[in-house]
């Protein structure tokens, strides 16, 4: 299967992961995607792109003529996490598995959607209220003997990140500190240990056939429902730097999405607080200045 792997799934992968362990597994994408096809008996329509920022997506039809979609993501990236959210999940609210049992490859057969068409399409106030109906649906006691990461270790391996970076960024110092402070104060009064989605927004959700919108995309863990509604609530945040209404807006955003799914509004914005600048810095660090510096505007108004 011969093709030229999506550029910023390749960027946006290497900026994670690092570009060494990247750049080998992009050299055998089109082998890795032929291989998972044939293993499974599809005919290969077309790649999307740019398609995912994680994964590579292939449109197929199965061996019935039905139409699905082909999910390779790397070994690194934890597909098998994915896997079994989504197989938890059984396609409420989220995209369904098609394959549950698996095969001997990191490769998911996934019900197709529009992935033109997500909630980003929408005005912002629709969008962000069908982005709650859909979140609502994933938020489910995790399958017993998971292996899921909690919202506590996964965010503190990201503090040794943030305390390097704050040190060698003068903008950024000011705000870290104060955001890994509220970050310790969530995870220890934390209540709830539920199924999350844990990189919801409105581009992780897409238009369907079963449904008329399923979350994809998922990187799972477990934890409270505030952490999830975190990078949610700072969705178009360009746009609300751009507007003189800008910091009266992001927290009348966030007081609307917690008191829609009764959730502390105190806890969603410390989590959004936090997340902005984690992905700030993150940011920062690959080079993307100008999303670095929006995301550090939009976490000092909150």
């Amino acid at each position: 299967m011969g093709f030229e792997p999506p550029q910023r799934l390749a960027r946006t992968l290497g900026e994670r992961y690092g570009d060494g362990a990247v750049a080998e597994w992009i050299a055998r994408l089109p082998t890795l995607a032929g291989q998972a096809a044939a293993r499974r008996g599809l005919e290969v329509e077309r790649v999307v792109a740019p398609g995912g920022m994680s994964s590579l997506m292939v449109l197929v039809r199965r061996p019935d003529g039905s139409p699905a979609t082909l999910k390779i993501a790397p070994p690194f990236a934890a597909p098998e996490l994915q896997r079994a959210a989504l197989a938890h999940w059984k396609g409420w609210g989220a995209e369904e598995l098609l394959d549950p049992a698996g095969t001997a490859d990191d490769a998911l057969l996934l019900e197709r959607l529009h992935p033109e068409l997500s909630l980003r399409s929408l005005p912002e106030a629709k969008a962000l209220l069908e982005a709650a109906g859909t979140a609502r649906r994933l938020w489910v006691e995790p399958p017993e003997g998971h292996r899921f990461e909690t919202v506590a270790d996964r965010t503190a391996r990201q503090a040794a990140e943030l305390r390097a970076a704050a040190a060698a960024d003068e903008p950024a110092a000011q705000l870290v500190p104060a955001a890994l402070e509220t970050r310790e104060e969530l995870c220890a009064t934390a209540t709830e240990t539920l199924l999350l989605h844990g990189a919801f927004r409105q581009g992780k959700v897409l238009a369907g056939d079963r449904a008329p919108w399923l979350a994809v995309g998922p990187d799972p863990l477990v934890g409270e429902r505030a952490y999830d509604l975190a990078r949610l609530a700072r969705d178009r945040a360009e746009d609300l730097v751009a507007a003189a209404s800008g910091p009266s807006s992001a927290r009348r955003r966030i007081t609307r999405l917690a008191d829609s799914l009764d959730l502390d509004a105190e806890r969603v914005r410390g989590w959004t607080r936090y997340r902005s600048v984690e992905s700030a810095m993150r940011a920062l660090r690959a080079g993307r200045r100008q999303a670095g510096e929006v995301l550090l505007e939009f976490a000092s108004w909150l």
